[in-house]
């Protein structure tokens, strides 16, 4: 049985990305030509074809992208896993009305997989808790996702 395939995230999906959530990101290696993968939570779909998330300014993965716009991102949710494949673009090296230099990147989807093995739902999906002050933690992730939404 094939995996469903789409070319753009399904209404469950985008609710999925509307809240904080665990997801890896995989990106073509500026250096090497191979995968990097990392993991994020600032992540945001602004609409079907449409994700944002924030990473820190000087991560790999946007000095990856502006070399090669290719990306993937991995989602459990909906107890199943989903990559979503398309080309990425580095809007801002710096968000405005962060408290911390954060680089935001839009990635156009061209192709929605359901990755998940045969035969298999999953019945959780990751949970992750913040290890640094929580009251900071909660206004960072507040001034992030208004910027992202924007």
């Amino acid at each position: 049985m094939a995996n469903r395939v789409e070319n753009m995230l399904t209404e469950e999906l985008v609710a999925s990305l509307q809240e904080e959530r665990y997801v890896t990101i995989a990106t073509v290696d500026h250096e090497t030509g191979g995968p990097n993968v990392n993991a994020i939570s600032w992540i945001y779909a602004i609409n079907e074809q449409t994700v944002r998330f924030a990473v820190d300014s000087k991560s790999r993965i946007l000095t990856n992208i502006r070399e090669q716009p290719l990306v993937t991102v991995t989602v459990i949710a909906d107890g199943s896993t989903f990559s979503m494949s398309g080309r990425a673009k580095v809007m801002k090296d710096s968000m405005e009305n962060v408290s911390l230099r954060l680089g935001m990147v839009e990635l156009t989807v061209s192709e929605v997989r359901d990755v998940m093995f045969y035969g298999a739902r999953l019945t959780s999906e990751p949970k992750f808790e913040k290890t640094y002050d929580l009251e900071a933690a909660e206004k960072l992730d507040k001034q992030v996702m208004h910027a992202l939404k924007q």
